[in-house]
């Protein structure tokens, strides 16, 4: 979904009320069997947050899976949603075997697709283990937290300058070497953030995986910019999420720390990719996650 500059803030919502919003659009309305309505969030950007449509959607596959857990998803980011309006998510029990079921979900509005979503879900199982070490970095607690700001999305736009008070945010964001959103400099395309939600959320292992769904898609596609002084946040550059991919792999939470460390291998053709392995605080590799996004600078703005 794109992203952009610009929005106003609402600084009047305290950490629990924008997390509580948060929460509450993860329960979905069921209209009938595999069809279910979510409601958006008008956070002052064009469109939804990608994120936001990205765990609805994991939402809407997992309530026709609850005996198995996501390991996987893939997904296009089709065209931009209106933040105005709910969204419709229709899955496809597309197979159950004896180990793996696999679900397809189209998110739509005005009877347009704006997502669609290919989710697979596993029974438990025992095998193989290994995993890339957590790098070393500083801890969360010795980092001042980002920006801040009232709007449950976390990759947010600084406070306009003369703004009054100190608003909250649904997660609280500890970026490791921040780059000044409108004034960057050229760093490698690499960056580490810590990351939790900002109060405790309750609800089962897959409430968890939906809302990390949900955040994998903050401050991503920005890896991809380092290296060439930008960032979404400048008038000139216009950027989205084309298409998300994530695979799970251990337990966590998500009100606990977890470390994102991202790394952009390539950009061409107005295009950056861009890679995250998300760890908990012990060092436990949870999720994996790959995204290209749209990175396009416009001349003459």
């Amino acid at each position: 979904m794109q992203k952009g500059a610009g929005a106003q803030l609402n600084t009047h919502l305290s950490a629990t009320s924008a997390l509580d919003q948060l929460l509450d659009l993860f329960q979905l309305e069921t209209i009938q069997d595999d069809h279910f309505i979510g409601q958006s969030l008008d956070l002052g950007f064009r469109n939804l947050f990608g994120g936001h449509i990205l765990g609805q959607s994991l939402v809407a596959a997992g309530n026709t899976c609850a005996q198995r857990r996501a390991h996987s998803l893939h997904a296009y980011f089709i065209r931009g949603g209106d933040p105005l309006a709910p969204i419709d998510y229709k899955v496809e029990r597309v197979r159950d075997g004896n180990t793996f079921s696999v679900r397809r979900v189209v998110a739509s509005q005005a009877d347009k697709a704006i997502l669609i979503l290919s989710a697979s879900f596993q029974a438990d199982e025992r095998g193989f283990e290994h995993q890339l070490p957590m790098p070393q970095v500083p801890a969360p607690e010795s980092l001042p937290s980002a920006a801040r700001s009232s709007r449950p999305v976390p990759e947010l736009i600084p406070l306009q300058a003369g703004a009054q008070g100190t608003p909250d945010l649904a997660f609280d964001i500890r970026p490791i070497d921040p780059v000044d959103p409108f004034h960057p400099e050229k760093r490698p395309p690499h960056q580490s953030i810590w990351f939790r939600a900002a109060g405790p959320v309750q609800g089962d292992q897959a409430l968890h995986q939906c809302l990390l769904a949900y955040a994998s898609d903050f401050g991503l596609l920005g890896t991809s910019l380092r290296p060439h002084a930008a960032t979404y946040y400048q008038p000139n550059m216009v950027t989205a999420s084309l298409d998300h991919a994530m695979w799970f792999y251990n337990d966590f939470r998500i009100d606990d720390w977890l470390l994102y460390d991202c790394t952009s291998p390539a950009a061409s053709q107005a295009r950056g990719l861009n890679h995250g392995n998300i760890f908990r605080r012990d060092g436990t590799l949870v999720a994996c996650v790959t995204q290209e996004g749209l990175i396009r600078r416009v001349p003459g703005v």
